[in-house]
């Protein structure tokens, strides 16, 4: 059409340049711009016509003087403004003016040369205006011109204009991202390459300097383009730089190939491998590029003698690659066996080493690492840890960087350490697992030299980031479990303590716990002790935290004194100072005596007012101490106790010496006292740690001795510094709680052993509670007061509040008894809440200059008022007998406070908006005392103390350290067993503000695990009523709050995968026992989900039967739950298996069967209608169970119940259709019901009757279903030798006979067998697996349901908040169903969507098929060319042209065929015309290649092909997803169309992505992210084609087109 119309146009006018001036007048649309392209090419391939200089100088006219200046216009338009013009009509005209500006250069014959003048112009516009110019477009420009005029150049001639040329395109493609580096990248660059051979050595002298990673995707999209230009070809007549050899080229290719955020960078990466290895398999030629560093293998080589295996490799190796694009594990586990292959290649068994460079495989390894899909992500992980499993792989630094850094980093991702399908909660992580297996192995491997310096990596990669607590825990869990070596020095021990310091602060603290215990079993397993000091050892132990890991007793703690003792003569010296300056030695003994003695020297100096020790010094000496003493007894364990005794002895001598002193030596400098007394502290605390045991401990019998002996004179220290006004400065106030602490161990201790008449500590008492008053009863007499004053106040305030401690835990303390001592009424008559004023303003200053320790005032006053609701407490507990229920009742007022307790707890309420949340425990304590006397009376007080007390719990559920203690004290005053029953009696507003706080409690639980516990644990154990009691008190409380009951019994929450994942790994390290010290260490807090549940199920079994009030609560809490599954049931909300609607009716049948015993005939006769009702509805498997089960059991007890059971049969089978298969399962235990039943004949009458009708049932799981009831119901007629139902013999005999012999059925026999061998008809025995283990372990297991749900029996013995019930054998079942496994047979309700004898739907809508051109066939001449057969049948035809030469299989062809031909395209482009007679194509294009031009284009010609369409005005339109795709829907198609498809499994290639002019994607709404290459062509297609309707609709297209040619005609003439 072109060719005619540039006829059409010569014939009009003898003068082409005519011709030429009119086409560069007026607008530049697309049509006039394409018509002076075609027109130019018209006169270029027909040379000089008419006007010889004439017609090359109108060419130069309207190069320089309408395509040059119309490609800067389009292009450089200014910043931000906006672009008016379509984007494709712009496409449009840029590409028609390239190819008409490259025809002018041809044109012109004579000098000076157009294109050299005009790349010259446009290189300067371009340096000019580089990649951030001031106009938006400047560059572009200039590139466009460029890439025009380039074929024009003379590689001699304009040699150095083309390096210059080049060498600025290159920059510009490297500077970035814009359009004007995509079009030098694209289109320029690929022109320059043809320049000959020093074009291309400038261009790759540049592409190969070094770079950092951000330019790997700019430097493969160079590359890529220029691919055929830098790999050599067979038969160059020039030889040019070869990319094969150059190992930064291939570094290049390797980091594209793992490039992470771009799927087109690695693609291009792929493609530039691909066509290196198909070259050098063309070339014949051996090549080997150098190694990369050292000697190991060359980055690429190949061998013509290794043809077949090379090929081979780098085949599997791509498809690998390619195969990892799909991000679809289904579709990628199969290609993985090709990995282990790739692995067989690459290393040679006979030399034990790498023949291609492991980097290949890592970077296969890291594709896998960073993908977005974390399923693959464990699987290439796994895979790779799996690697040493089957094979020895030689060494490599490659490898070792790669385990410390990719791989690292994919393991810092916690979902990767989820347990497998089916492996049971606690049985650890399966790729935690293979990591510690991979370690150890690999270790091991290394060679000695190299093995330090990876562990050092290793570790101090693990300091690196902030690791989660999953990935830390397993990590550490590997390192630990390496063999014994001398691997780490102290730079290892260095980074080990990083570790412990930096990465796990925020942890749980189970699994805090463990991880520290691994790590320090790291520790001994890799140290080198020769390299480290016992200073570098005892100060790495001080980054271990005692209480979580670190603990005397456990058996970390002996694993430790065993490594100290082995390796005792070993230690080296230190190279640094110690922090005491110790003389270091390599003897533990002498080293900790040495360290003793040095931390109890004096200073050489002293402040005035100077502030507390660091306690860590004396943590550290604590610590070492009480190690080297159990190493000393690890020497001799049988020795006597007196050896143990002179150790101790000898290092605390200077110790005790000092404390020995204490009460006599008034001039021993401060700051050795509080050194002695922190010392004394922390070996208190440290020898009584929870992990040990103090029964038979020698060394704790020893400590104690030691520390009373110096009781007397610790007591007369701390006495004096109180009563001779000692303690008078802010940094006094740290030592006033460390005295009163002291007081309160050695009090302790006391206790202990024994209180006697003649205690040190009794004397202690009672001066020191007669000083604390004295200064708090001191007035300043109108004055404004003194610091030293103030700080006498705290300090007595706080004796104070510590005495009434100690007088609480020891009531022999109290001389006066019930009398009203002088403290019990100073503290009656205590001003409470009155804050301490702040020192004299002369005086503040030298308040805040004081030391570091010292606190801001307002912390200080809130400790003061604590203190004082500290004695408040310690008084109303003393005489709460004495308090009023009424402010009305006329008392003598000897104790205030006691005695107007509705002033107190205003009080305390304004101490409530007053005090720090840390600080509101004492409040809580005594609002329980006070709460309870005034609800009656003041329930308005009472309910804003409840409403004030929960917004403080409220706001510390963030605050892990003191949420929970401050929890216990609220629940403790809100849930006392006295208000609840006040409250339930007066039925006011407190009883429904409990009621809201309760169910607040449980809504905060759904995301703070344990809040639940603490409030049913402290209700159910106040509830319980021993059995010999016969108040009922405490029970009927519970009666009023049944619901609590009922919420914990059907309590738990759904976990998120990540609080699963705590969960499990917390179970697993649970499991561990004892073998990790932090399970010994650490309390178990029992606050999972579970122990709500055992906590009312224990607090359920405790309750008495025979007792009329138990079992009233029983019962109504039975009605609750049946209330309860009718909603659940009714609810709208999705069921589905183990939703949370499932969980919680299993959960509620769970709670009736642990009830069922307490039931009796006459409650039953009220539910029992509601059992069968739940019988009837449609439920998951594991609830149908529990149905059945106490079906089976009432009808076994009560055989009163069976009339109703038999009429459930008759309720038609409408109704029936989704539930017989319950009522005939409870027939299959008939034997069961009828064991109490002495005439059974009736009984078995009626079952057989029920069952025979349904064993005829059109559906075959109702038929298998009555045929097992009828078996069971059978054999029990035989035992009992029941003669009666002769009539029946053969009707049932027959029956049986069939369905077990019958045969060629499909799967009818395997399901007979497999629902006889099921659990609940095979094995479970319904009375003699009664019991907890079976209802909630066993069934729940067996049944499906999510481990979550199984309860297995040992928590409930771990739980002993509860006491266990004197039947201890009803938790156990007896049987052998715990050992069985689940099957594979689920019992299913057949609802109206199953069942063989369903109707099938009518047909309402049958397939058309249209025959085109029926009436019309064409003709049979095979001259007639397909668009003549088209035209014949009048059929219009688009101009869409499809090319599908990168497309290999037949059925794809065919269907494009058949889809292209329907919707009128052009032309089908393929890569062979032999394919249209493949079958397979027939079969698929059914005769549509016919009727449809089809043009034979083979792939390495694609680029001249696409390259002519573009000169003819076609848009390159490529189906593929890159950062810069248009979404399909967005997209609108020019009539001049190509459309590229790619290759079904590569897409289309990177060299050809550069010619495309647009990119359109599908927009993707599912998971799988690639579409069949037919099925994504015939969208576009269609889409096209939807298109030109519409325009086709719109006649303003067509006028506007024939009214310009019109005007060029009439200019013409």
């Amino acid at each position: 059409m072109e060719w005619v119309l540039a006829e059409a146009l010569l014939a009009q006018s003898r003068d082409p340049r005519v011709l030429l001036r009119t086409l560069c007048r007026g607008e530049a649309s697309a049509e006039r711009v394409e018509t002076l392209r075609f027109l130019l090419q018209r006169l270029e391939d027909e040379g000089v016509r008419g006007g010889g200089d004439a017609l090359s100088e109108a060419a130069r006219e309207v190069a320089a003087g309408y395509l040059v200046p119309l490609l800067r216009g389009l292009r450089a338009r200014p910043a931000g403004a906006p672009d008016t013009a379509a984007p494709q009509a712009r496409g449009r005209v840029l590409r028609a003016a390239g190819a008409a500006l490259r025809s002018c250069a041809r044109l012109v014959v004579g000098p000076p040369p157009l294109a050299a003048a005009l790349a010259e112009e446009a290189l300067r516009d371009l340096l000019a205006t580089g990649p951030t110019p001031g106009l938006e477009g400047g560059a572009e420009a200039a590139v466009e011109v460029l890439a025009a005029v380039g074929p024009c150049l003379r590689s001699r001639e304009d040699g150095p204009l083309l390096e210059r040329v080049a060498q600025a395109a290159l920059l510009l493609a490297l500077a970035g991202d814009g359009e004007a580096a995509a079009l030098a990248a694209g289109r320029l660059l690929p022109v320059l390459g043809q320049g000959g051979a020093a074009v291309l050595r400038a261009v790759w002298g540049g592409l190969v300097a070094p770079s950092g990673p951000d330019h790997v995707d700019l430097r493969l999209q160079v590359l890529s383009a220029l691919a055929e230009r830098l790999l050599p070809e067979p038969f160059a007549n020039e030889p040019g730089p070869d990319a094969r050899c150059c190992s930064q080229f291939w570094r290049t290719v390797q980091a594209g190939l793992g490039h992470t955020e771009d799927a087109l960078t690695r693609k291009r990466a792929r493609y530039l491998l691909q066509r290196a290895v198909e070259v050098s398999a063309e070339r014949g030629a051996d090549c080997t590029c150098g190694p990369w560093e050292g000697n190991g293998p060359s980055l690429f080589w190949w061998s013509e003698k290794k043809k077949d295996e090379l090929l081979k490799f780098w085949e599997n190796y791509i498809l690998i690659m390619e195969t990892l694009e799909g991000n679809q594990i289904h579709v990628i586990k199969p290609v993985l066996p090709k990995l282990n292959s790739l692995f067989g290649y690459a290393v040679s068994e006979e030399n034990a080493c790498w023949i291609f460079h492991p980097s290949w495989h890592m970077c296969i390894y890291k594709r896998m690492f960073e993908s977005e899909n974390k399923i693959l992500t464990k699987e290439g992980v796994i895979h790779f840890l799996e690697l040493y499993e089957t094979k020895v792989l030689p060494f490599s630094p490659e490898f070792s960087e790669f385990i410390i850094g990719p791989l690292m980093d994919a393991l810092s991702e916690s979902s990767l350490y989820s347990r497998s399908p089916g492996q049971l909660i606690g049985s650890g992580s399966p790729l935690g697992l293979k990591l510690q297996k991979f370690l150890v192995t690999y270790i091991s491997l290394l060679p000695e030299e190299i093995k330090s310096s990876f562990l050092l990596q290793f570790i101090q990669k693990m300091t690196s980031r902030h690791w989660c607590a999953v990935p830390i825990l397993f990590l550490s869990k590997a390192l630990a479990s390496v063999p014994r070596c001398k691997a780490l020095g102290l730079e290892g021990l260095l980074a080990l303590r990083d570790v412990l310091q930096c990465t796990m602060i925020t942890h749980q603290i189970l699994l805090r716990g463990a991880a520290q215990c691994y790590l320090l079993q790291t520790a001994l397993n890799l140290v080198d002790v020769e390299k480290v000091s016992l200073s570098d050892v005892s100060a790495f132990l001080m980054s271990l935290r005692q209480e979580e890991s670190l603990g005397r007793g456990t058996s970390l703690w002996t694993e430790l004194c065993d490594w100290l003792r082995v390796n005792e003569s070993c230690f080296g010296q230190s190279s640094t100072c110690t922090s005491f300056g110790l003389h270091e030695t390599s003897s533990l003994n002498a080293y900790v005596k040495n360290l003793v003695q040095e931390y109890m020297k004096a200073p050489a100096w002293e402040k005035e007012k100077c502030g507390m020790p660091d306690w860590s010094e004396a943590r550290l000496v604590a610590l070492m101490v009480l190690l080297a003493v159990d190493v000393e007894g690890t020497k001799s364990p049988y020795s006597e106790k007196r050896i143990t005794q002179n150790v101790l002895r000898i290092f605390l001598d200077p110790l005790l010496d000092a404390l020995m002193k204490l009460g006599t030596n008034a001039y021993m400098p401060l700051l050795k006292t509080d050194r002695c007394l922190q010392l004394l502290l922390k070996l208190l605390h440290t020898c009584l740690f929870k992990g040990s045991s103090t029964q038979d401990d020698e060394v704790f019998t020893l400590l104690q001795n030691f520390v009373m002996s110096a009781t007397e004179s610790i007591s007369d220290f701390i006495l004096r510094r109180f009563t001779m006004n000692e303690l008078s400065s802010v940094s006094d106030l740290d030592r006033c709680h460390l005295y009163l602490r002291v007081l309160t161990e050695l009090t302790q201790l006391h206790l202990k052993v024994g209180w006697k008449g003649g205690n040190p500590i009794w004397r202690v008492i009672s001066p020191l509670k007669n000083t604390s008053i004295r200064h708090l009863q001191d007035t300043d007499s109108g004055q404004e007061p003194t610091l030293e004053k103030q700080i006498q106040r705290l300090v007595s305030m706080a004796a104070l509040a510590m005495v009434c401690e100690a007088t609480d835990q020891k009531p022999e303390l109290q001389l006066d008894f019930l009398d009203a001592g002088p403290m019990e009424r100073f503290l009656a008559s205590l001003q409470l809440n009155q804050t301490l004023q702040k020192p004299h303003p002369e005086e503040q200053s030298s308040f805040f200059e004081e030391s570091s320790s010292s606190q801001g005032w307002g912390k200080i006053a809130a400790q003061y008022i604590h203190d004082q609701w500290v004695c408040l407490s310690f008084l109303l507990k003393k005489y709460h007998a004495l308090i009023p229920v009424s402010e009305g009742e006329h008392l003598e007022l000897i104790l205030p406070a006691v005695q107007m307790p509705g002033r107190t707890l205003q009080s305390a309420l304004d101490a409530l908006t007053i005090l720090p949340s840390d600080q509101v425990l004492p409040v809580f304590c005594c609002m329980k005392i006070l709460v309870p006397k005034l609800l009656a009376s003041s329930e308005s007080l009472c309910i804003e103390a409840f409403d004030m007390a929960w917004k403080i719990i409220s706001s510390l559920s963030n605050t892990q350290l003191i949420f929970w203690s401050n929890l216990k004290a609220f629940v403790q005053f809100v849930f006392d067993t006295k208000v609840l029953t006040i409250a339930a009696k007066i039925k006011g507003q407190a009883y429904f503000k409990i009621k809201e706080i309760m169910y607040k409690m449980i809504e905060m639980s759904a995301v703070k695990t344990g809040v639940f516990n603490t409030l049913i644990s402290y209700c159910c154990q106040s509830w319980m009523v021993p059995a010999s009691s016969v108040s009922q008190g405490s029970l009927s409380s519970a009666n009023n709050y049944s619901e609590l009951v009922l919420e914990a019994c059907i309590f738990g929450t759904v976990f998120r995968r990540d609080q699963r994942l705590i969960q499990d790994v917390q179970t697993f390290i649970e499991n561990l026992g004892h073998d990790c010290a932090a399970n010994v260490v650490i309390e178990n807090t029992k606050r999972e989900d579970h122990y709500v549940r055992i906590c009312a199920v224990k607090f359920l079994c405790l309750l008495d039967g025979s007792n009329i009030s138990h079992k009233l609560f029983m019962e109504d809490l039975a009605i609750k739950l049946l209330d309860k599954d009718e909603v659940v049931s009714k609810s709208r909300t999705r069921y589905y298996v183990n939703s949370q609607q499932h969980r919680v009716k299993n959960r509620i049948w769970q709670i009736l069967l642990v009830l069922f015993p307490s039931f009796d005939q006459n409650f039953l006769n009220r539910i029992i209608d509601k059992i069968f009702q739940a019988g009837f509805i449609n439920n998951q498997a594991s609830i149908k169970y529990y149905i059945e089960w106490i079906i089976i059991l009432i009808l076994h007890k009560f055989p009163q119940f069976l009339p109703k059971f038999w009429d459930c049969f008759s309720y038609g089978e409408e109704n029936l259709k989704t539930s017989i298969c319950t009522f005939l399962s409870v027939l299959s235990h008939l034997d069961i019901i009828t064991q109490n039943i002495p005439e059974k004949k009736l009984t078995l009458k009626q079952a057989l009757s029920a069952v025979l009708q349904w064993c005829f049932h059109p559906n075959f799981s109702v038929r298998l279903y009555a045929l097992v009831a009828l078996k069971k119901i059978w054999s029990v007629c035989k035992m009992w030798h029941i003669e009666e139902f002769g009539a029946l013999t053969s009707i049932v005999e027959s029956s049986l006979n069939q369905v077990e012999n019958m045969h060629g059925v499909g799967n009818a026999k395997k399901n007979w067998q497999r629902i006889q061998d099921h659990f609940f008809f095979a094995t479970f025995h319904p009375l003699k697996d009664y019991c907890l283990e079976t209802i909630f372990y066993i069934l729940p297991r067996l049944s499906g349901l999510v481990e979550d749900e199984w309860i297995a029996i040992n928590k409930f013995t771990r739980f002993t908040d509860i006491p266990l019930d004197a039947g201890l054998q009803w938790y156990l079942s007896p049987t052998q169903l715990r050992e069985l496994k689940p099957g594979d047979w689920a019992q299913e309700d057949i609802g109206s969507n199953s069942g063989e004898a369903e109707n099938q739907p009518e047909w309402t809508d049958v397939q058309k098929k249209i025959t085109p051109g029926k009436n019309n066939v064409p003709d049979a001449d095979p001259e007639l060319v397909f668009p003549d057969r088209a035209a014949k049948l009048g059929k219009s035809m688009s101009r869409l042209i499809v090319v599908a030469s990168l497309i290999d299989k037949p059925t794809n062809l065919g269907g494009l065929c058949r889809t292209c031909e329907v919707f009128g395209a052009s032309a089908l482009v393929v890569s062979s015309l032999q394919s249209i007679n493949d079958r397979q194509f027939q079969h698929l294009s059914v005769s549509a290649e016919q009727w449809l031009p089809l043009v034979e284009v083979k792939p390495p010609q694609l680029t001249d092909y696409l390259q002519q369409k573009k000169s003819e005005g076609y848009t390159i339109i490529g189906v593929e997803q890159t950062a810069k795709s248009v979404d399909l829907t967005q997209y609108c198609f020019p009539e001049k169309s190509l459309l590229l498809l790619g290759n079904e499994r590569e897409g289309i290639p990177a060299n050809l992505i550069q010619q495309l002019d647009v990119c359109v994607e599908i927009p993707q709404q599912g998971i799988i992210r690639s579409l069949n290459v037919h099925v994504s062509g015939a969208l576009l297609i269609w889409e096209y084609t939807r298109q030109q309707l519409l325009r086709q609709g719109d006649p303003s297209h067509q006028v506007r087109a024939f009214s310009e040619t019109s005007y060029w005609f009439g200019q013409m003439k």
